[in-house]
């Protein structure tokens, strides 16, 4: 893949790890989209204790995968879901021993701030009288947005997903379907809790049970060839400091 074919916000953070910024040293972050808020907390509390900069990229885990496959020079992966991860290893891409499961999420059905939409999560429940005749279901898409795989197996399973499946907005990541919803251009929509706590403009209706869908799990591994600032910040991940910055934003540290 040349780097012209790299989405223009990827390949700025491809760039900034190719260089220094003030003497300090920089590696490349691959993180999935509903990490953001919380992350780069994180990285800013990274940066008190060490010279070494992570030069993160956002977006659903899916698209870095496969950028991961292309030959993208990440050196950190945060996946939202095992199956991406997995899929990166098969690939070879990852450093033997270094994967672990750092984070779980809750996944919840949204609604704008002012919208006054109530509705209790069980089989058969009327999500679809909820949306209305013309209205969408925001959700990451089903095909390979993490998020969305979760939606899609906890509809199927509540019996609801083939009344709404003709309703729903597959969005590229989480994150595009918090937007559609927290600006007033879907309903309701299916997103992490956290994803929620970070946007003023939407609020929970009901969580979804856990047992519904797969667990949410958030593997972390270094790329084969990482540095050692690179594992020195994976470390840190799951540092006292990092965990309480990831429980602030509403997720479960696993490790």
């Amino acid at each position: 893949m040349s780097p012209t074919s790299f989405p223009p916000l990827l390949l700025a953070a491809l760039l900034a790890a190719s260089c220094t910024v003030a003497g300090a040293q920089t590696f490349t972050v691959f993180a999935a989209a509903s990490l953001k808020n919380a992350l780069d907390e994180v990285n800013t509390e990274h940066a008190r204790t060490s010279s070494a900069r992570p030069a993160t990229s956002y977006a659903a885990s899916s698209a870095l995968a496969r950028q991961i496959e292309n030959g993208a020079p990440a050196q950190v992966f945060i996946s939202a879901d095992l199956d991406w991860m997995d899929y990166v290893g098969k690939q070879g891409a990852l450093q033997p021993g270094t994967r672990r499961n750092l984070l779980g999420n809750r996944l919840v059905l949204i609604a704008p701030t002012g919208s006054s939409a109530k509705a209790t999560i069980a089989p058969g429940f009327p999500l679809r009288q909820l949306l209305g005749p013309t209205g969408r279901l925001a959700l990451g898409d089903p095909q390979h947005v993490p998020a969305g795989k979760y939606a899609k197996a906890a509809l199927e399973k509540l019996g609801v997903w083939d009344s709404v499946a003709g309703q729903v907005a597959a969005a590229e990541s989480v994150r595009a379907a918090l937007a559609f919803v927290a600006r007033g251009e879907a309903p309701l929509g299916i997103v992490y809790a956290t994803d929620a706590q970070a946007e003023p403009k939407a609020r929970i209706v009901a969580t979804f049970a856990d047992g519904l869908h797969p667990p949410v799990v958030y593997p972390v591994a270094l790329i084969r060839g990482a540095g050692m600032p690179a594992a020195a910040y994976l470390q840190h991940l799951s540092s006292p400091q990092a965990r309480a910055i990831f429980e602030k934003h509403g997720f479960t540290p696993l490790n």
